[in-house]
């Protein structure tokens, strides 16, 4: 098997077109040709005349992509009549490599070397490295290597200490000059203000971005400025790390933004940075009006803002992903320019493969049609494990409830953190719904492999004894999870709002009917194992998590019928 069907990459190139649609299909249709890449995203903006590309796929098809996406832009982009806000020195201005999953940096760095190599020969531009593809530190920052922009480059480019990495030494006149590389994942994302004025922008980005500003004396812009011993310019560090920002005025939109590059929301999530934005503005008698994102962003970094948010007003974060996600969009007003669809900016959403969860996407009519026809699935196993997402998400509500009971204000973060914990159990079991389905499908593909030889014959045993293992872990992982559940359950029933302890109660009986019904699946399944040693170590554990699972429910139903 080749290594790269296992490696996934994103490309998300910048090219210097944002209002012509027409040139934009040719160059996205380029990208859509290859095959083993998915286009994610195509984000033109017509203030800046800038289109922001994503796919991704394994890493031969994506530099593919990325290189008949050049060449299409260097041929319909005409640069010496390009005229937009944000900074750019060619057709492609920017193209960058970024690892998503079984592929590291350096791994990631040698195929931007290589789609960098490749565009400087065969279509003649010049090619600069940057970030973790570019070995020389002196110019391996994006915004070094731009300066000047196209007007600049054609003198910057005779400059020795300015050779391209690849490509001839010639700036082109049509397709400017192209840098590719390899980094992290970057937020491109840009505030919003209530002010048309680009100088008080690029104050309050001054103040947060990581560069900061230059030091002077007396007056901040046209005092003198001061510098080191060696005369290198003193700078006064921004108050956000990770951040490269700029104030500018979007005509289209008739306001002033902050337009940001979060390098690594890891140490300043989108979140951080607004609110540090709206602080700074504030300071400067300037207000917020709300943000925009350009391409994508990683449902993490949307979640973590929905509960900062939030616990910001001290309520229960124990909500479900749509929730976390409808709080963090209004609250960051990324749809005060246009609507916001989570389906199309958030990159795991994009990669969703729904074939996979074709049971949890029905509705409760559907489910039950589809479980109540011929077919054997979905079978006692998706439903138990349906039965034990109900039942933590009863225990869910108890503590959403008891969070935000009148009263209890001080104990709503303790409410909440037992709901957040709900919810991650919940969303495991509705993971599993699919895949106790999915993995009966295994064992029915497995039995219908060919068996006229030995080696065919040899095959087809292995797959079927592998299939039916997994079709044995997945009731067991129910078991495992629904009987973790019944503490969260137990715990609503002696702490939570006593006006709902009868629904915990209910919660309680969904998650004992799940671990009984999800080991009636391990061990039929079990029987048909080779591996007896593995059959009854799990048997044995099961045996183990039932027995606990009903000294649970009725302790349970105890504490419940001693108080109702």
């Amino acid at each position: 098997m080749n290594k790269s069907t296992n490696q996934l990459i994103e490309c998300v190139p910048n090219f210097s077109e944002g209002n012509d649609l027409n040139i934009i299909k040719q160059i996205t249709n380029e990208i859509e040709s290859v095959e083993g890449v998915k286009l994610l995203n195509v984000d033109p903006g017509k203030a800046t005349n800038r289109t922001v590309v994503t796919f991704v796929g394994n890493p031969e098809a994506v530099i593919e992509a990325a290189f008949l996406a050049i060449k299409k832009a260097s041929e319909v982009i005409d640069m010496s009549k390009h005229k937009g806000e944000h900074s750019r020195m060619g057709a492609t201005d920017v193209c960058p490599l970024i690892p998503i999953a079984g592929i590291s940096m350096e791994e990631t760095a040698e195929y931007a070397k290589k789609l960098g190599a490749r565009v400087g020969k065969e279509l003649n531009l010049a090619v600069y490295m940057y970030e973790a593809a570019q070995e020389n530190k002196e110019r391996n920052n994006l915004s070094v290597i731009r300066a000047g922009e196209y007007e600049g480059f054609f003198k910057k480019i005779k400059l020795s200490e300015w050779k391209p990495d690849f490509g001839p030494a010639e700036h082109s006149v049509k397709s400017g000059s192209t840098v590719i590389g390899a980094r992290d994942f970057l937020v491109a994302y840009n505030v919003n203000l209530n002010t048309t004025s680009t100088r008080r922008a690029n104050a309050i980005a001054f103040d947060v971005r990581e560069a900061g500003r230059v030091k002077r004396e007396g007056n901040p812009v046209t005092g003198k400025i001061i510098t080191d011993e060696k005369g290198n310019p003193v700078n006064i560090p921004g108050s956000l790390k990770s951040v490269k920002a700029i104030g500018w005025f979007i005509e289209e939109y008739g306001i002033a933004q902050i337009s940001m590059n979060l390098t690594n929301i890891n140490i300043t999530p989108v979140h951080i940075a607004f609110d540090e934005v709206c602080k700074k503005a504030s300071e400067r008698g300037i207000r917020v009006t709300g943000s925009e994102l350009v391409g994508l962003i990683p449902l993490k970094a949307m979640l973590d803002a929905g509960k900062y948010f939030l616990e910001k007003q001290q309520r229960s974060t124990g909500v479900s992903e749509n929730e976390l996600i409808k709080i963090a969009v209004k609250s960051l007003g990324l749809d005060e320019l246009a609507p916001f669809r989570a389906e199309e900016r958030i990159i795991e959403y994009l990669l969703k493969d729904d074939s996979k969860s074709r049971l949890i996407k029905m509705n409760l009519i559907e489910f039950a049609d589809e479980t109540a026809s011929e077919s054997p699935a979905p079978g006692g196993g998706s439903i138990s494990a349906y039965i034990a997402s109900l039942g933590i998400s009863l225990g869910t509500m108890v503590a959403n409830l008891s969070s935000h009971k009148p009263g209890w204000d001080d104990r709503w973060k303790e409410f909440s953190d037992w709901a957040e914990k709900g919810q991650n159990y919940k969303n495991e079991l509705l993971k599993l719904v699919d895949e106790d389905t999915n993995a009966f499908n295994k064992i029915m593909i497995a039995f219908g492999l060919p068996k006229s030889t030995d080696d065919e014959k040899k095959a087809r045993t292995q797959a079927i004894q592998e299939a039916t293992r997994y079709a044995t872990e997945i009731p067991f992982k129910v078991m495992q999870l629904a009987g973790e559940s019944m503490e969260i359950i137990k715990k609503m029933v002696e702490i939570g709002n006593p006006n709902s302890i009868t629904d915990a109660g209910v919660g309680a009986l969904c998650a004992r009917s799940a671990v009984i019904g999800a080991f009636l699946n391990v061990k039929i399944n079990a029987k048909g194992l080779t591996d007896k040693a593995f059959a009854a170590q799990l048997i044995a554990k099961g045996s183990v998590i039932e027995s606990k699972t009903q000294e649970l429910e009725n302790e349970i139903l105890r504490i419940i019928n001693s108080s109702i």
